[in-house]
């Protein structure tokens, strides 16, 4: 009962809280309209989310308004390039929160600029890029190695997960029943194991099981990251859900027994005519669509959630010249409250169905002959 009272308690005092903050960002929009550094219109308000949804160099929180000026609340990553110079490496704040190219950074002999979220390297006596058909003529794009907004997520959530389940390693050898955040994670590592992995892959189960509940655990993790306030957006990332595609693509072509390529190549029982037809269509369903359907479906979902979401938000910057500030706050607030509940099992439905078809993709590589 003690328990249940201060959920209730903590769930209360965190909307309050939301509300505030939001009550307070449509004061500030209000007293800022002129200045040209708010998002008020609807073309500014897509612009925003379109560059919410992409990576980025630093790390934001938020930004507040005072005298006339704008100022970044965060902490800046590193940037190491790649570039005609060599390795060069420096920190995201010596742009000084500029996107447009305006800042130009000196390091290691070369000259660098930021605009919209891609840095580029400026040609020997130049001081700004200039662009022909979207491509820039006096400048070079060099090898980014930086570690993004999304890649420091990637490591925290890695870490956070290592801690998580070695705990849980050790706890089974000690006892017999799990103790702390371990009774979490139990019923759904035997969920994984007994749901996902036996049905579909097999007496074989054991030897990918491992990687189920990585990828499981992984994609789960960094979807419940996105619902937070920290700004992460890191399975909204192709380059994310594409890299965990090819994981899948790499271990069930590398599993695939004799009867799994001959059934792709050279299919059996189809007239012998049709079976190279057949081998180039199961091979690109193979080599081309599995993977593709995997990460474009995370992505998409994903992605898809977040523009809601903003955009519900942004419901009350575009209504609060004809409502109150508390009467704009309050729309947001209860707009996004309820999407932001389905967000949450979609996060959850999101790594189930990546982990269901990674286990239905190998399953279908290693199957034995007899088992058909």
């Amino acid at each position: 009962m003690k328990v249940a009272q201060k959920s209730i308690t903590t769930c209360l005092f965190a909307l309050l809280a939301l509300f505030s903050l939001t009550l307070q960002a449509n004061n500030d929009q209000k007293e800022h309209t002129e200045d040209g550094g708010m998002v008020n219109s609807n073309e500014e308000i897509a612009d925003y989310i379109q560059h919410h949804l992409k990576d980025s160099h630093d790390f934001h929180l938020f930004t507040y308004f005072s005298d006339e000026q704008a100022h970044h609340v965060g902490f800046p990553l590193p940037v190491i390039l790649y570039g005609n110079n060599g390795l060069t490496a420096f920190m995201s704040s010596e742009f000084h929160h500029n996107d447009d190219g305006s800042v130009i950074v000196e390091k290691g002999g070369s000259k660098f600029v930021k605009i919209h979220g891609k840095i580029y390297e400026l040609n020997e006596g130049e001081t700004e890029v200039s662009f022909d058909d979207h491509h820039a003529k006096n400048a070079s794009t060099p090898f980014d190695l930086s570690i993004t907004k999304s890649v420091f997520g990637i490591l925290v959530i890695g870490l956070l997960l290592l801690f998580w389940f070695v705990r849980l390693g050790k706890q089974y050898k000690t006892k017999q029943i799990p103790t702390g955040f371990g009774r979490v994670l139990e019923p759904l590592v035997v969920y994984v194991r007994d749901e996902i992995a036996k049905p579909n892959i097999g007496p074989k189960y054991r030897k990918f099981t491992g990687y189920l509940l990585t990828v499981f655990f992984f994609i789960w993790t960094m979807n419940l990251a996105g619902l937070t306030p920290l700004g992460f957006n890191i399975t909204g990332q192709l380059a994310v859900t594409a890299s965990l595609a090819v994981f899948t693509l790499v271990i069930y072509l590398f599993s695939g027994n004799k009867h799994f390529w001959g059934h792709i190549l050279w299919m059996p029982g189809v007239p012998v005519l049709i079976r190279p037809v057949l081998a180039i269509i199961e091979l690109a369903g193979t080599l081309l669509i599995k993977p593709f359907s995997l990460l474009v479906r995370l992505f998409a979902n994903i992605s898809a959630g977040h523009i809601v979401v903003m955009f519900l938000i942004a419901i009350g910057i575009t209504k609060q010249h004809e409502m109150t500030a508390v009467g704009s706050t309050a729309l947001s607030l209860v707009l996004s409250f309820f999407i932001t509940l389905i967000e949450v099992l979609v996060a959850f439905l999101q790594a189930y169905i990546f982990t269901m078809l990674s286990a239905l993709f190998i399953g279908m590589a290693v199957e034995e002959h007899e088992h058909h």
